[in-house]
């Protein structure tokens, strides 16, 4: 497990991200999604990459998650280097270390919802003891607390992105990855998601949003990135204490 996130804080970034790369060979041709792209995110940020379709969000979010490896550069988290580690290395860091949030929930149709949520542990060998208590713990903190036991054909969209983030939580990762995390929701239950990253990310949370929707990420973000075709073309750091209330 982790250590806390105030154990955290130090002088040294939490992601640091130089001169990466990723070429694909399609066809034989080979096809750059990332052209040396550097940029570090401190602990406590909350950034949003923006960008149009195949500008590289997608690419970049699966090298800093560990799913995959860049073609050149490196990238750090928390001081190791993960672009160098070994398969099961890289297993153990996806588990332990990010929680990933995805626009298509991906839950088990056939688990309850505290179940989906401590799945994570399972694989780190808790107890189901503590595997339910964790897991009753995070559904009361994302308000579903009376959907324990029900299964995701019996959830909303909405709710479903709620045992999702909490499972996402579940092992206290290093960071958050929300990958377009309102894509499949109504705009009522994206509002809804929204208001829970932010109680997220103001509890102390590094969060990393994918985003195409540049309101969702002024709204959100501490900080914007804007990438086209795998370069980064804008840094912006917002001064304007995001974030923001959210107002209608």
């Amino acid at each position: 497990m982790p250590e806390s996130d105030a154990a955290r804080s130090s002088a040294q970034p939490l992601i640091v991200v130089k001169d990466v790369g990723r070429v694909y060979n399609l066809n034989a041709a080979p096809v750059a999604a990332l052209r040396s792209v550097s940029f570090s995110v401190e602990s406590g940020d909350f950034v949003a990459i923006v960008g149009k379709s195949g500008s590289g969000k997608s690419t970049l979010l699966n090298l800093i998650g560990g799913m995959d490896k860049p073609s050149t550069g490196v990238i750090t988290v928390a001081g190791k280097v993960i672009s160098e580690m070994s398969s099961d290395q890289l297993a153990a860091y996806r588990r332990q270390s990010v929680g990933m949030i995805f626009q298509s929930f991906n839950l088990i149709a056939n688990m309850s919802a505290w179940e989906n949520v401590a799945l994570p542990m399972l694989f780190s060998g808790a107890s189901e003891s503590k595997r339910l208590e964790r897991a009753k713990t995070l559904l009361d903190m994302v308000g579903l607390s009376h959907r324990v036991e029900h299964r995701p054909t019996e959830l909303s969209g909405g709710e479903q992105q709620r045992v999702a983030i909490a499972r996402a939580l579940v092992n206290d990762p290093y960071f958050l990855l929300a990958d377009e995390p309102t894509g499949n929701l109504d705009s009522r239950t994206s509002d809804e998601i929204v208001r829970l990253l932010q109680d997220i990310h103001k509890q102390g949370k590094t969060v990393l949003m994918i985003t195409h929707d540049l309101s969702l990420a002024e709204l959100l973000a501490t900080r914007i990135i804007t990438l086209k075709d795998g370069d980064i073309i804008s840094d912006d750091t917002r001064s304007d204490a995001v974030p923001k209330a959210f107002n209608h």
